[in-house]
């Protein structure tokens, strides 16, 4: 039998943009992505998301508001993935690319580089709460 991987994504305004990191394995290997990955079995997704999001970008995070689940079976190469989708508020730590990540940097929403998986569509679907949250 196979299974749905659960995963979560952040969307971060910070310092007049987002938080998008270049990945550093497949798939989409050098592309830019939210971070996120894998809900480990017994965490809160939200859990899962602060953790994440300290691994790749060394930003502590609290989770803000749900954008969406992206449920689309093709959405990743590797199988079907499931992710949860959150916008998150730094609280603390230090921008900078760790674990997974091969960089980190900041995107202002109108020159967003090419992204993997679909989070393009999530971050179009997150618009609406982030202008006040970016331009704020």
């Amino acid at each position: 039998m196979k299974c749905i991987t659960l995963t979560v994504d952040a969307i971060i305004p910070y310092k007049g943009g987002i938080v998008l990191i270049k990945r550093r394995n497949e798939p989409f290997k050098d592309h830019y992505a939210l971070p996120g990955g894998i809900v480990e079995y017994g965490e809160k997704v939200e859990e899962a998301l602060v953790r994440e999001v300290k691994e790749e970008t060394g930003l502590d995070v609290e989770p803000y508001r749900l954008v969406g689940v992206y449920s689309d079976p093709n959405r990743d190469p590797r199988g079907h993935f499931v992710s949860i989708c959150f916008i998150a508020i730094p609280k603390g730590g230090e921008l900078r690319a760790t674990s997974d990540a091969k960089d980190v940097r900041v995107f202002k929403l109108d020159s967003l580089p090419k992204l993997a998986f679909d989070h393009n569509k999530m971050i179009e679907d997150a618009k609406p709460y982030l202008r006040d949250l970016i331009e704020g």
